[in-house]
């Protein structure tokens, strides 16, 4: 994930400041010319530096921070603050027409992913909003662009407009739209032609598309890892079409992320998305506030929260909860467990959601290899059906079975069964409110106890106050919302 480098530095540069009993202005400059170094590393713009490093110790001077109780608490509220502000404040929805369909015009550069995000954005329309996308192949330039997109329409089940290379794209999008307008479209998507850089003639051709299509959303598409030629990059479209927003792809890649930080900042326009994964599904809605949480080492429980409910079957999770409770959970639901958390994505990238997770060491050395839960499956299914059922019935014959029919050596068997029988205890405890639950829990996965969990002395157990107080916001609006279907 993005952020791990700048996270890092943020996080040595504010420790500093919780180690002292009292906080002086010496103090202060020392930290903030730690985050203007950690922010410059980062690849932020060095105008956004600049500016965000005077408005903190602005706000520092003016609030009397170094005065007050809990100074370092008061500036990492401070930075938190002006982190959201640098990236946007708040999340801005898609542009929409007051009568369908609404029409979106996709830009960039080639190889940022535009085709793929015009896909990704329509599936997720198509899925959440019960939409009927419709798609224009108008990039006639990069080889096998249409061919792409054609493909990506078949896998999502969206339909998709071409008329080959050879027809100039200003006549593809004028009959695409009137396809799209016999289809009864809620949205069109234009996969504008892009090129390795801006120049004149793909800049032209893009405004003629615009004259044509009168788009409600023209949306940039940027590689985060680009760095700063993706703000610069940013500027260049924005300049000639005065672009509605940006997606960045790829910040799920090797990027100091200092393009997220700078090109709201630097353009004015608000980046609405991003891409954080290969797959069709892999695209969110870009919320600055839950960003600078993460940024800061402070987790992201809201969206950790929103990723469960969209990929756990609620049914079969309210079951295992039942199960849980009354200890009767088996192997059969663990299976289940691992193949609804490998839906939601890395394991890592799931823990560090967590507050005070994201540079935790014991998590920092794991390895926390995708085969590990393949490898605990292959056990699992050398099980008979009684033996999942009933974990109990495997004494040390059934064991040494087990590791020959998995492949799997009789330490692995053991471990994942000892595994297996903590967590239930454990899991078990919590669904009875047993509270020495939760931190054996919290001891198994950070080695001693996961730093910043509520309840906590010091800094991060005031972060993850922070973030469990909006969890629970989040969930009696969502229990408000069920009672009132």
């Amino acid at each position: 994930m993005a952020f791990e480098g700048l996270t890092e530095r943020l996080q040595n540069a504010l420790s500093g400041l919780r180690r002292k009993g009292k906080v002086t202005d010496a103090d202060l400059r020392e930290t903030m010319r730690e985050i203007r170094m950690a922010l410059l590393e980062a690849d932020v713009n060095f105008g956004v530096v600049k500016e965000f490093v005077r408005n903190v110790r602005e706000k520092a001077a003016g609030a009397k921070v170094l005065d007050g109780l809990n100074p370092a608490q008061q500036i990492v509220s401070i930075v938190n603050d002006e982190l959201t502000a640098m990236m946007g404040e708040a999340a801005v929805p898609l542009n929409k027409s007051a009568k369908i369909p609404t029409v979106i015009m996709m830009v960039g550069l080639q190889g940022a992913g535009k085709t793929t995000t015009a896909g990704k954005l329509a599936l997720k329309l198509k899925t959440e909003e019960n939409a009927r996308p419709f798609m224009i192949a108008a990039d006639v330039y990069r080889p096998a662009a249409i061919e792409q997109l054609t493909t990506l329409g078949e896998q999502i089940g969206v339909p998709v407009f071409e008329l080959g290379t050879q027809v100039d794209p200003r006549e593809i999008v004028k009959q695409g739209l009137a396809a799209a307008a016999e289809a009864k479209a809620d949205y069109v998507f234009i996969d504008a032609a892009g090129r390795l850089q801006i120049d004149e003639a793909l800049m032209q051709e893009l405004v003629d598309v615009k004259e044509i299509a009168q788009p409600d959303e023209i949306m940039l598409v940027v590689d985060a890892m680009t760095g700063q030629n993706a703000v610069e990059t940013a500027e260049g479209f924005d300049q000639r079409l005065d672009i509605t927003g940006v997606t960045l792809t790829k910040l799920d890649g090797d990027t100091r992320g200092g393009a997220a930080l700078s090109i709201r900042a630097v353009t004015g326009k608000p980046i609405k998305f991003v891409g954080q994964g290969e797959k069709m599904t892999d695209l969110d809605v870009f919320y600055p506030d839950r960003m600078a949480s993460r940024i800061l080492g402070m987790g992201d429980l809201l969206t950790l929260i929103e990723k469960a409910q969209k990929d756990f079957d609620e049914k079969e999770a309210e079951k295992q909860m039942e199960k849980m409770k009354s200890n009767t959970f088996d192997f059969n639901d663990f299976i289940a467990q691992l193949d609804q958390v490998q839906n939601m994505g890395p394991l890592e990238d799931i823990l560090k959601m967590i507050p005070g997770m994201a540079n935790n060491p014991a998590l920092k050395n794991a390895k926390l290899d995708p085969k590990d839960m393949d490898r605990m499956k292959a056990i699992v299914y050398s099980m008979t059906p009684s033996e999942r059922e009933n974990p109990d019935l495997i004494n040390p014959s059934r064991r040494r079975r087990l590791a020959a029919g998995s492949g799997r050596p009789i330490v692995e068997v053991n471990r994942m069964i000892k595994q297996f029988n903590e967590m239930k205890t454990m899991m078990s405890k919590m669904m009875n409110g047993n509270t020495a639950g939760m931190e054996q829990m919290m001891n198994a996965m950070g080695g001693g106890g996961m730093p910043g969990m509520p309840g906590g002395n010091g800094l991060k157990g005031r972060m993850a106050n922070m973030a469990m107080k909006q969890v629970a916001r989040r969930m009696q609006k969502n229990s408000k919302k069920k009672r009132r279907k």
